[in-house]
């Protein structure tokens, strides 16, 4: 989320101009861009805690730190730097260099919409989800069919598969899923994801899976294969800001197999118009981390299993404010506010944005309302996301703790925070 400052008649006035244009303004990014850098308690953020450069340095090998010690600030390969596709294939079984493209995550979501999608194309999507996975078709006239989270009277969500194969047709053209799922943290069973990709074969439409959350499993047994393994039309995006904890770089991927190299090639032809090529000094960053994936994986899955335990023992000491169920993996959950008392009391009728917002400017803490989705019914049963990939999470809690009981201070400015 890049920083900036804007007034309320300005938002106004970009927003219409974007509506114009066919893109409504994208309410979780301007939600950030509102509070992300003025909040000094970031409890909500769905990246694992950012990795510091002398300690991404220090997991340089030997020809690593050669291409970054002799590194040229020019131009980059639009499909990127060749060493770094080499690696990105080997997270994969059949992806080959030919079936790369490397840009920044949101940028391949849009390349690939444009490249697929015409108007009049039908869509399914799961959701809630990031709003540029089903805003982008609706903005191109496609038909979009939402799959929509099951909410149960737990806290839980699930996503029924059932459901799923009921709004394909033969003619759709993509289904779009995101598992391990932002907000929810749900994954898919493993016989749940074959049904899925059967479905699709099925119709013989593309299937667009956002793997942002993929390797932080708490299980690693629960992992699901990788779309583009299970399906030859099947377009897999991937990135380093979610799992890794390297959203400053900007690096993400698209990994296809041989039936989609002509909507890479189409996503190449169409980053000409966006980026043309990846910074070159984020490349080679990029190419360190996937060689120390498994110190950076094992960093960040340490992280989240404290936060969890610390989340879970918070969620109960205050079961009457809020209801919550452990996410099956990656590094969000979706708790829900609960309204325990008549009124003016925490959560006592109160709407969950109306709660955020009296936290954030209350004690500092800033929580994600469902209403940043879109999806009403979240909203309107009070469910929020949480982060739990950072190492200030319990500190975090600690001042929601205070908030909640009455015992809170005005917090520092973020920068004094020391």
């Amino acid at each position: 989320m890049a920083a900036e400052t804007t007034t309320d008649s300005q938002a106004q006035i970009v927003d219409q101009t974007n509506r114009q244009n066919g893109l409504p303004a994208f309410k979780l990014e301007r939600y950030f861009s509102k509070w992300e850098f003025k909040a000094p308690y970031l409890l909500c953020c769905s990246d694992c805690e950012p990795v510091l450069l002398p300690e991404l340095l220090n997991l340089m090998d030997p020809d690593s730190r050669t291409r970054w010690e002799s590194l040229r600030l020019g131009y980059g390969e639009t499909r990127g730097l060749p060493a770094l596709v080499d690696e990105i294939c080997t997270l994969y079984e059949g992806v080959r260099p030919d079936g790369v493209i490397v840009g920044a995550p949101q940028e391949c979501i849009y390349l690939a919409m444009l490249a697929l999608l015409k108007p009049g194309d039908h869509v399914v999507v799961t959701y809630p989800g990031y709003q540029s996975l089903f805003q982008v078709a609706e903005s191109l006239g496609c038909q979009v069919d939402l799959w929509e989270v099951e909410l149960g009277e737990d806290g839980s969500a699930t996503f029924d598969v059932g459901r799923f194969q009921a709004l394909l047709r033969p003619s759709t053209k993509l289904a779009v899923v995101n598992f391990p799922h932002n907000p929810t943290g749900v994954l898919l069973s493993r016989a749940d994801w074959s049904l899925l990709v059967d479905a699709c074969r099925r119709v013989g439409c593309y299937l667009f899976s956002d793997e942002m959350y993929r390797l932080l499993e708490f299980d690693p047994e629960a992992r699901l294969p990788s779309a583009v393994d299970a399906y030859d039309k099947a377009i897999t995006l991937s990135g380093l800001s979610k799992a890794f904890g390297l959203p400053g770089l900007r690096i993400g991927w698209l990994a296809v197999q041989p039936a989609c190299y002509p909507i890479l090639a189409r996503v190449a032809e169409l980053k000409d118009y966006t980026t043309i090529c990846n910074a070159v000094p984020s490349e080679a960053l990029a190419l360190v981390a996937l060689r120390a994936r498994e110190t950076l994986l094992r960093r960040n899955l340490d992280i989240l299993e404290t936060n969890l335990r610390a989340v879970g023992a918070f969620m109960r000491e205050f079961g009457q404010v809020f209801q919550y169920c452990p996410p099956a993996a990656g590094s969000v959950a979706f708790p829900r506010l609960l309204a325990t008392s008549a009124a003016g009391e925490v959560g006592g009728g109160e709407s969950v944005e109306a709660f955020c917002e009296r936290l954030v400017t209350g004690c500092g803490v800033l929580l994600l309302p469902a209403s940043v989705y879109g999806h009403e019914l979240s909203a309107a049963r009070g469910h929020f996301r949480i982060g739990l990939g950072r190492r200030d999470l319990p500190a975090c809690l600690e001042v929601l703790r205070g908030f909640l009981t009455g015992q809170h201070q005005a917090p520092l400015p973020p920068n004094e925070q020391a």
